[in-house]
């Protein structure tokens, strides 16, 4: 089954462009490309993307808007496009559940693999520009508004945890603590339950406020 993705960005350029350059792959078809955050709204409803590009400054709803309306049960998964600029919304849309985000200027092989990680809910494709936002965005010191976990991570999971908050990948982190690649995605996903995250980005954000990333870069 194809992905079928969505674009919503007010510019025509960068609409044609992210079209041509997804439609050339076999396993992706952009079901719509709209202009404004209420057509984002009305596309997913129509066509049921598995996921919605998004771009944050748009005409009649702006795509924070946009995610914070799209309920967890109808909502795809989405990807931001954005700029360096607008480095606080993307930290505002990361907590209300975008999947992750990419740069305007990002090559079409990141295009293409961030519309394919978030499909299967995996993390950012720019994991490196991720960890970068969420450092700046944490608090100096650890918030006491930080979620609790609903139980204690263990070690190891803390470790995990650690090399994720870096953007490492799940290869990656793998090879630095000597596991499996089987064995870390058990423990991410033992970590998400805890946290009732929604997805990697979520928990690199909460390692980031908590205090646990502090030492981690």
């Amino acid at each position: 089954m194809a992905i079928r993705v969505v674009i919503a960005d007010d510019q025509d350029m960068v609409r044609t462009g992210f079209r041509m350059i997804l439609e050339s792959r076999p396993d992706i078809e952009v079901v719509a490309d709209v202009v404004d955050g209420e057509a984002a709204l009305a596309a997913v409803e129509k066509h049921r993307p598995d996921v919605l590009l998004l771009d944050i400054r748009m005409p009649k709803l702006d795509g924070l808007e946009v995610t914070r309306r799209l309920s967890d049960r109808d909502r795809p998964r989405i990807v931001i496009v954005t700029t360096f600029d607008l480095d606080e919304y993307v930290h505002a849309a990361l907590h209300g559940g975008a999947s992750g985000f990419l740069l305007k200027d990002a090559s079409p092989a990141m295009l293409v693999e961030a519309v394919r990680a978030a499909a299967v809910g995996d993390s950012l494709v720019s994991p490196a520009i991720t960890v970068r936002l969420l450092r700046e965005m944490a608090p100096r010191t650890p918030t006491n508004q930080a979620r609790r976990p609903a139980e204690p991570l263990t070690e190891r999971e803390r470790e995990v945890v650690r090399c994720l908050a870096r953007g490492l990948t799940n290869a990656e982190i793998a090879g630095e603590l000597y596991v499996s690649l089987s064995t870390v995605k058990t423990h991410l996903a033992n970590v998400q339950a805890k946290l009732d995250a929604r997805n990697r980005v979520e928990i690199a954000a909460w390692a980031w406020e908590s205090g646990l990333a502090a030492n981690a870069a």
